[in-house]
């Protein structure tokens, strides 16, 4: 379970699909919201697109495996694609952020199994000129997502991994060699006992 979290603006989502893009092994968490669509977004590929009553329901049901109110909508991982995903051998990236990366942590399936890295920008006039040049928001919510990305940033120390975004074929290549590594601890490894058991014969 790779978890990438940066604040809004610092390059996750295109890290992300760039990832997702080079990797066969890796499917992506698609998270419910209630926020409304953007414009080139596709519901139950970009996001799970319901009403807060659903939304609601959701948490009621156990259904959401973390759940979060951010810039008053909400957002949360639908726990079954999860398992699913996970069951058939598949590594799961998830868009989250500091919030839901720690719930998620706490909860009985990610076990030692995550893996989390955060994005930073390179700095804050980058960031906010990221803001502007998506061209999606109205400005008093650039500002709000400006004066929250401080708090986000603050949590970087929860994080296994730090990578700063200052050009992004480099970030890619960096969260896919901490995908590599990670993929190589022994008790990741299926089968890795057998596999040394038959190459050591019979005793």
């Amino acid at each position: 379970m790779l978890v990438l979290s940066s604040p809004s603006g610092a390059g996750k989502t295109t890290i992300s699909r760039a990832m997702l893009e080079r990797d066969d092994n890796l499917t992506m968490s698609i998270s419910a919201t209630t926020r409304p669509m953007r414009p080139g977004e596709e519901d139950g590929k970009d996001y799970y697109f319901v009403d807060e009553d659903k939304f609601n329901q959701m948490i009621k049901d156990g259904e959401l495996l973390e759940h979060a109110n951010v810039f008053e909508n909400f957002y949360g991982t639908p726990r079954k694609p999860v398992e699913e995903a996970l069951a058939r051998g598949m590594d799961i990236l998830f868009d989250i952020d500091w919030q839901g990366t720690q719930k998620i942590a706490d909860d009985e399936i990610a076990g030692k199994d995550l893996v989390s890295v955060f994005i930073l920008p390179p700095n804050t006039a980058e960031l906010e000129n990221r803001l502007r040049t998506r061209a999606q928001d109205p400005e008093e919510v650039v500002q709000q997502r400006m004066s929250k990305a401080s708090d986000e940033m603050s949590h970087y120390r929860e994080y296994n991994y730090v990578i700063v975004n200052d050009e992004i074929e480099a970030s890619v290549q960096q969260v896919q060699t901490i995908l590599a590594t990670e993929r190589m601890h022994i008790e990741r490894q299926i089968g890795l006992h057998e596999f040394v058991q038959e190459l050591r014969g019979p005793e």
